[in-house]
């Protein structure tokens, strides 16, 4: 028998991220508010080169769990922008190589603050504990899918 008091498609409502497509409701609205022309999808794929720039579409297909389709799009959408430029990789004229430029460096700190702002937002009443222990069973969620 399962583990969970809910029914089957509550379970599957709550797992499937009404929390996380509220939150980038919230953050997709804050940043228009600010006047940022990005969706929340191009921001996660500049959060990624933030942390680490210059990587292969494939490598960001692998960090922000799309398929090649839906990052061709959004490098195409950020590159249309002056976020980001495509640049041959010096060793595989196969891969392309996703890098920042001065523009998309200089969101960073703005949408950071900004999507720091929004879970604060969200969080509002939440505790410590029960922030670590949603944290904790999501993992384990996770960690349970990706060992099948």
């Amino acid at each position: 028998m399962p583990n969970n008091h809910f029914k089957r498609g509550e379970l599957y409502s709550v797992l499937n991220s009404v929390a996380a497509n509220a939150i980038s409701r919230r953050l997709q609205k804050n940043f228009r508010e600010a006047g940022l022309d990005i969706t929340v999808e191009q921001w996660s794929i500049l959060y990624h080169l933030w942390k680490e720039d210059t990587q292969s579409q494939q490598q960001l297909c692998d960090k922000s769990f799309r398929d090649k389709a839906s990052i061709t799009r959004l490098i195409d959408n950020l590159e249309k922008q002056s976020l980001v430029e495509r640049k041959p990789s010096a060793t595989d004229r196969r891969i392309n190589l996703v890098c920042l430029t001065n523009q998309g460096k200089n969101l960073q700190q703005q949408t950071i603050d900004i999507a720091n702002a929004t879970m604060d937002e969200a969080l509002v009443n939440i505790s410590k504990i029960e922030i670590d222990t949603v944290k904790t069973v999501l993992q384990k969620v996770y960690d349970n899918l990706l060992s099948l």
